[in-house]
C-alpha cells in the first residue's frame, strides 16, 4: 500500500513525460505537418517575408524532418507487416 502512495507520482510524471515526448515527435514528423510548413515556407519567400538564406535553411531543416518522418513511416509499415 505504501509503494503504491510513493510511486503513484512518479507513475504519473513519466505519463506525462511520455505524453509530451509524443506531442512533440508528432509536431517534429508527421508529414502533413512537415509538408503544410514547406507551403508556407515557400509562400513567405515569394511574399518577401523571408531572405533567401532563412529559406533555404528553414526548407533544408524541413526536409530533414520529412525523410525521417517518411523513414519512421516505413520502419513501422515493415513491423506491422511482420506481425501478420
Amino acid at each position: 500500500m505504501i509503494h503504491k502512495l510513493v510511486s503513484a507520482p512518479i507513475n504519473l510524471v513519466i505519463k506525462i513525460g511520455e505524453k509530451i515526448k509524443e506531442e512533440a515527435d508528432k509536431e517534429l514528423y508527421d508529414l502533413p505537418t512537415i509538408q503544410q510548413k514547406l507551403i508556407q515556407l515557400q509562400m513567405m519567400f515569394e511574399l518577401g517575408d523571408i531572405s533567401e538564406e532563412g529559406y533555404k535553411a528553414k526548407e533544408e531543416e524541413l526536409i530533414i524532418r520529412y525523410e525521417v518522418a517518411k523513414r519512421m513511416e516505413m520502419e513501422q509499415w515493415e513491423q506491422m507487416t511482420k506481425k501478420k
